[in-house]
């Protein structure tokens, strides 16, 4: 757990007042997940993927999706040798610890197919061989909403492959000149020490795999996600994947705060972030201009919560 405080520490040198989208990130890497961020450009995307692959001594490679991005791109090819006589593997962008997929919806349904199934797999089949990823392994993927001409959005049944959904935002007034002032002479980048290596990250993730979740707590997952699929507000509810990933995010929440065991306020605190992306609002929501974060929070207030105390 120290270790985990110590990365977020260690990330804060280079991304400056976004404290709390840090800890979401780091959630998420113990919990074994992948991020959607839907943003505008130049809010330090890159730069927190980046930070985050140096504190922890991960390989991160970033991928700038257009058009004329292949599969074979992430996936990586095979290619004949003419000096040994035999096809060599080429590895592609996406088999390494930390790949920050950059505007996937600027790129093919193929290619989009290509990066979904690494995330999945953790691994990719090329001309019948399969290749694994390096362990850990996780995806940063960003979607930008300006300037959409020509864009591939991905659908419900991919966004909801990703464990979460964040968005980080502009900086305050404050926050913004502590950046600029950080920026003059040298790269914040430069500051970031490593907290943990690699098998590091792979022991705190069996850690949080063993955190407890009584029946009460899973039965309380199961009426939040069961009550979104019967709410009249919401066309299509959480999947049982999003339950599932309700569930470690929990638990990874849980480890960040010292316990060994998940309560209530874990599955709260991550309820949004884990399932707004994977909701579809009806129309009469639509209407009202309600939003899936006003829609789930009504979820949350309607469902009794199970008395368990930290």
């Amino acid at each position: 757990m120290k270790q985990a405080v110590s990365i977020i520490k260690e990330v804060k040198k280079a991304v400056v007042g976004k404290d709390d989208i840090l800890v979401k990130v780091m959630e998420v890497i113990l919990a074994g997940g992948n991020i959607l961020i839907e943003d505008i450009p130049g809010v330090g995307k890159t730069t927190m993927a980046l930070a985050f692959s140096k504190a922890m001594q991960l390989e991160c490679k970033r991928v700038q999706f257009t058009p004329d991005v292949m599969p074979s791109d992430i996936t990586g090819f095979t290619m004949y040798n003419k000096a040994s006589g035999n096809f060599e593997y080429k590895k592609g962008a996406g088999l390494c610890n930390l790949l920050l997929a950059d505007e996937i919806n600027r790129t093919s349904s193929k290619t989009q197919s290509a990066l979904l199934e690494l995330m999945e797999e953790h691994a990719v089949t090329v001309d019948g061989v399969t290749h694994h990823c390096p362990e850990p392994h996780m995806v940063i993927a960003t979607q930008n909403h300006v300037g959409t001409a020509g864009a591939l959005p991905l659908p419900e049944s991919q966004t909801d492959r990703f464990t979460v959904r964040l968005t980080m935002g502009y900086p305050n007034f404050e926050n913004e000149l502590n950046m600029l002032r950080d920026r003059q002479g040298a790269n914040p980048l430069d500051k970031i020490q490593p907290a943990a290596s690699a098998y590091d990250i792979i022991e705190m993730r069996r850690k949080v795999e063993n955190i407890f979740r009584s029946d009460e707590i899973l039965e309380y997952i199961v009426r939040l996600v069961k009550a979104t699929r019967e709410n009249s507000r919401i066309a299509l509810g959480v999947s049982p994947r999003g339950a599932i990933a309700l569930s470690n995010m929990s638990a990874a929440r849980a480890f960040l705060h010292k316990r060994d065991y998940v309560i209530p306020e874990d599955i709260e605190k991550v309820f949004i972030d884990v399932c707004a992306h994977r909701i579809i609002l009806s129309a009469q929501a639509k209407m009202s201009d309600e939003s899936a974060e006003d829609v789930l929070n009504s979820v949350l207030r309607n469902i009794d919560r199970p008395k368990i105390r930290g």
